[in-house]
């Protein structure tokens, strides 16, 4: 990512966009993203303008969506970043916003079109699926619980625990879905896919923690004699 001193914006995406009842789906955002050949480079304001009053289970979808594809090193440390604004402010109730440092940075778009050539299939599957329902779940107040939880995964992408992205990520991308739509059915998968990470990546910490008290151990076997021949 490259910072932009003053990005060019897109234009909102509007109910025209071949969305549904809620508006453009993911798949049209994106598209419509990586199909402006115009540009070398999108800036992340540019993501915030143009997915407009739907941003936050857009770009919490788009900021998860690469930790669940083949990616260099250190790639869901800079992602997990905006998430971790993201999803506090929609714990907050409050509107989507990212400072300066982080809207003036940008991506290629080659880079963008690839990861969306490569989840479109996925997304496709996910969108035929998705319809309003059970809106309880995603009431306000329903949401800015969602953000906790989404607040809690972005901070587990940012810790260098092995495993640890791809299933907080996967959760976050069902969550960002059951906002897009409506769709209290995949909030509860994404709570599903929660238990599924703390029991996973729990397991890791703790599989962790114990081979490093045994190295602990190990290690003070092997030192114990030298100081006692100090002493």
């Amino acid at each position: 990512m490259e910072h932009l001193s003053d990005p060019a914006r897109l234009p909102p995406s509007g109910p025209g966009d071949g969305g549904g009842p809620n508006g453009p789906r993911i798949s049209a955002i994106l598209t419509g993203l990586v199909g402006d050949t115009s540009r070398e480079r999108i800036a992340i304001s540019d993501l915030l303008k143009a997915t407009g009053e739907r941003a936050f289970g857009a770009l919490l979808f788009l900021f998860a969506l690469p930790n669940l594809l083949p990616a260099p090193p250190g790639t869901s440390t800079v992602l997990a970043v905006p998430l971790i604004f993201l999803a506090a402010q929609l714990s907050f109730g409050f509107k989507p916003w990212l400072p300066g440092m982080i809207a003036r940075r940008s991506l290629r778009r080659s880079d963008l079109s690839a990861v969306v050539e490569r989840s479109a299939p996925w997304i496709a599957r996910a969108e035929r699926i998705l319809a309003p329902r059970l809106g309880f779940l995603v009431q306000p107040t329903a949401e800015r619980i969602v953000g906790l939880i989404c607040l809690a995964l972005s901070l587990i992408l940012i810790l260098p625990i092995p495993l640890g992205n791809f299933l907080p990520a996967l959760a976050i991308c069902m969550f960002a879905f059951g906002i897009l739509e409506r769709d209290g059915l995949w909030i509860i998968a994404g709570l599903a896919m929660l238990a599924i990470c703390v029991g996973v990546v729990g397991g890791v910490v703790i599989a962790v923690v114990k081979y490093g008290l045994v190295l602990a151990q190990d290690l003070w076997a092997w030192i114990e004699p030298m100081v006692a021949g100090i002493g």
